[in-house]
């Protein structure tokens, strides 16, 4: 809220499957509410119990799971500085 930047904090579902094609899957998520789908925080998350450390994922997303549109490259590139000085704010304070 300090940094006036827009967020979104909610559940995730974090697979090894990179774009799973199951729509029954995808309608589950949608219906329990997932905002997103990854591949790295689940692995971020049993590596930091095994370590016995602390982890937080924060995300920037940049395709929609159900209407297929995506960021363009230079969106991303412009874009997921917030995402960064989230990151360091939290880290740092």
């Amino acid at each position: 809220q300090k940094l006036a930047i827009k967020t979104h904090v909610g559940g995730i579902y974090s697979s090894d499957t990179f774009y799973d094609g199951r729509p029954d899957l995808t309608k589950m998520l949608e219906k329990h509410g997932v905002l997103a789908v990854e591949m790295e925080t689940a692995e971020l998350y049993i590596l930091a119990a095994r370590f016995k450390c602390r982890a937080l994922s924060i995300l920037t997303i940049s395709d929609h799971l159900l209407t297929g549109e995506s960021l363009s490259s230079l969106e991303r590139e412009q874009s997921f500085g917030d995402m960064v000085e989230i990151a360091l704010a939290t880290a740092f304070n």
